[in-house]
């Protein structure tokens, strides 16, 4: 006896819908993407992110904004896809530049540790955001919870300019490498010069003080004589305050920041640059300006006495 038989198939509960997904909602899936094993997919996903928000309305909130954004993408500093790296940076400079200072910690924290990072093109990378991050929040990096004097250890170390075994100055190691590593020295130097610049250089708009006494006459050079604008005016003396952490200290004042050049840092890159300049080439330019750089910045500084 033949039996007729039928197979069913049992399909999942589906929904259509005429409505597309959201900008704010694929902004949200592409962050969550940036976890994905293939550097491919980080990379456009990255890339996606960057045409949202470089053709977005600079009048409007962004789909996602920028406290979500930073926290998601900061890690990537340290990525080791090359392609990556570089849509990242892309990226950060489509980001309105007043939301970056508030996440200025962070980004430098990331920023160091591929600063030191094992892989050259890795270290590079970390030096151009370094120099955007200078660019669009200066202010911010030198004077963020540990920028100044973290930072300031962190280049010294990677030029070899500070022999902490024997508390002696030394730069016998950093010179003398394969013309590879002396690009990377060059670009230490350089991005170790426009950090200084926004630390200890005094404000474009006050440079010119001598210059412009004539036309204030009889106020000349008022900004000496005039009560100071910060908070705490003998705050570095601690007098009465608990021992602290000097390193992850922050420093808003510009004459603070002088000071723990002075002691930290100054003998160190002031050696170091005596070898550098003697090279010449390339890195001689870069060591001449380096230089120009803690004169200029140092040239007002008396300290205590």
């Amino acid at each position: 006896m033949l039996t007729n038989q039928t197979a069913a198939i049992a399909l999942k509960q589906q929904s259509l819908s005429t409505t597309a997904p959201t900008v704010e909602a694929q902004c949200a899936h592409h962050l969550g993407l940036l976890n994905h094993k293939s550097d491919i997919q980080r990379r456009d996903s990255l890339a996606y992110l960057t045409t949202v928000m470089s053709t977005h309305p600079p009048d409007s909130p962004l789909p996602q904004p920028t406290s979500v954004i930073i926290p998601a993408v900061q890690r990537l500093v340290l990525d080791g896809s090359n392609s990556v790296r570089q849509q990242l940076l892309k990226l950060l400079q489509c980001l309105p530049k007043s939301d970056i200072a508030g996440h200025t910690d962070q980004l430098l924290l990331h920023t160091r540790a591929g600063m030191t990072h094992l892989a050259t093109d890795v270290r590079i990378f970390a030096l151009e955001v370094l120099e955007w991050l200078l660019g669009v929040a200066g202010d911010e990096v030198v004077s963020c919870a540990g920028g100044w004097v973290k930072t300031l250890k962190c280049f010294l170390s990677l030029l070899s300019w500070q022999d902490e075994a024997s508390g002696k100055w030394s730069s016998s190691k950093s010179f003398g490498r394969n013309p590879g590593d002396s690009k990377v020295i060059v670009k230490q130097m350089n991005a170790l010069a426009a950090f200084l610049r926004a630390g200890i250089q005094l404000p474009k708009r006050t440079t010119a003080t001598d210059t412009s006494g004539a036309t204030t006459f009889p106020l000349w050079q008022t900004e000496h004589h005039i009560s100071s604008e910060r908070s705490h005016v003998y705050a570095h003396l601690n007098l009465f305050g608990a021992p602290r952490d000097e390193e992850a200290e922050m420093y808003e004042d510009r004459e603070d920041r002088q000071r723990i050049f002075r002691d930290r840092a100054e003998a160190a890159i002031v050696a170091g640059l005596e070898q550098a300049t003697k090279g010449g080439g390339e890195m001689g330019r870069s060591a001449a300006q380096l230089r120009k750089v803690v004169k200029e910045g140092m040239t007002d500084f008396h300290g205590e006495q």
